[in-house]
């Protein structure tokens, strides 16, 4: 693969790769720092793409490992677990706020507590906004594996009690 190529896949799926991280690890240096290092890996490695699945689903399981490395080196609670202090503009009044991260709080720690392949799929398709397609891909399953398992994960985050 010619640097060109390279530059063109970097440009098409920059924003994808760091979004997709930035919803995992809700840390903004982090996600650079790790689609950087996804970047960096691509690079090293251009010839070992197959091209039998969408360079940007690729590239995100690239991005996932490299994340799910990161936390295994990591002490302490995952991300997940910590409180989720930004302001949020939609609701001004500070009891409304406070009802609203309490509810966030409780969904995150559910989905925390959510066995894989679940937790994986649901992160993907809410906050990594892949296709159904895209994330059978990453797991060698179907589509239509998929969204079973991603509705399956979305009924067991709301069987505790409704959100």
């Amino acid at each position: 693969m010619t640097p060109s190529m390279f530059e063109s896949i970097y440009k098409a799926y920059f924003g994808r790769v760091y979004h997709y991280l930035l919803a995992r690890c809700r840390d903004h240096h982090l996600a650079e720092e790790l689609t950087a290092e996804t970047f960096f890996r691509v690079l090293r490695g251009l010839g070992d793409f197959r091209g039998d699945c969408d360079p940007g689903t690729w590239l995100c399981r690239i991005a996932g490992n490299l994340y799910a490395s990161h936390l295994r080196k990591q002490p302490g609670p995952q991300p997940l677990e910590e409180a989720l202090d930004l302001p949020d503009p939609a609701a001004p009044d500070p009891a409304e706020q406070a009802e609203r991260q309490g509810t966030v709080l409780r969904l995150y720690a559910r989905l925390h507590r959510l066995e894989e392949p679940y937790k994986e799929v649901f992160l993907l398709r809410a906050l990594g906004e892949l296709s159904f397609r895209q994330i059978g891909s990453l797991f060698g399953k179907t589509e239509n594996w998929a969204c079973v398992t991603y509705h399956r994960a979305r009924k067991k985050l709301q069987k505790e009690d409704d959100i």
